[in-house]
Order: C-alpha cells, then structure tokens, then sequence
C-alpha cells in the first residue's frame, strides 16, 4: 500500500503523540495537494479534552488554513470522533481520509450525512500502533472516548 504525504504527515503526528506519552492519533490537513498543518492528539500532554489530533491540527492550520477549508483534506490515523467530525462539517471541509476504523468506530455516517466523502485505507500501521495501545493503556483509551 502507498501512502501520500498526507496520510504520512499523520503518521509521524501520531508517533510524536505516543512518544509523548500520549493517545497516538495524528491528523493533518492537505490544500491542493500541500500538507499545510499537521498535529496530533495532546490531551494527555496538556490536560485538554478536547486536544483530539484533528483539533489540534485545525488549531495549528490557522486562519491561512481556515479560508482554504473547502478545498481541504483532513487525514486522521483513526476514524474522526463526534467531535471533530464535527469540526470537518462545520468548517465545511470535503473529504476525510483515515488510516482506520477497527479500533474505534467514530462518526463516519454523521459525516457522510453533511456531504463529506469519508475514505478509509486500513493501513496496518495505524491499526497495529492504535491496537497495542488500546491494550497496554485501557482506562486511559476508555477516559479519551468518554467511557
């Protein structure tokens, strides 16, 4: 499987996340075909709830990124939450691309509903990297999805 800058620029986020010590999750934002920002879930790093990977990408891309939106792509190494799904459809962004779903199932339907074409590629890497770290850590996993 080849995999385009994009979904690159997340993976890397993701291991920044985890090397951290925190949720590996990356996300990162591509306009016409440059990756503009890039960020990854910082919830446990700055005791935010709501630093998910995809906000804190957003966050990074700013207003230069947030005029451009409609234009975007959003990468994410798992399936976006009801959070940021909601961000995608609120800033009107097109299409989501994730690395995977089996570890958690998001919000893909919601999007879809809003117009967002919302792909899956199944890359092993994010699967494995997410699996191992939904087993090592369950009650830090289960506090980040609201269980």
């Amino acid at each position: 499987m080849e995999i385009d800058a994009g979904m690159q620029a997340a993976i890397e986020e993701m291991k920044k996340g985890l090397a951290e010590g925190g949720i590996p999750i990356g996300s990162s934002l591509v306009i016409d075909g440059k990756v503009v920002a890039a960020g990854h879930n910082k919830r446990v790093q700055d005791g935010d709830p709501i630093t998910h990977a995809e906000i804190d990408c957003l966050r990074n891309a700013g207003r230069v990124g947030a005029k451009n939106l409609h234009r975007a792509t959003l990468y994410s190494t798992l399936m976006p939450c009801f959070l940021c799904s909601g961000a995608a459809v609120q800033f009107g962004i097109k299409r989501v691309v994730v690395g995977e779903s089996r570890n958690f199932p998001g919000a893909p339907e919601f999007m879809r509903s809003h117009g967002i074409d919302v792909t899956v590629l199944d890359v092993p890497e994010c699967v494995e990297i997410m699996a191992k770290f939904v087993a090592d850590q369950p009650s830090l996993w289960n506090e980040d999805i609201g269980v």
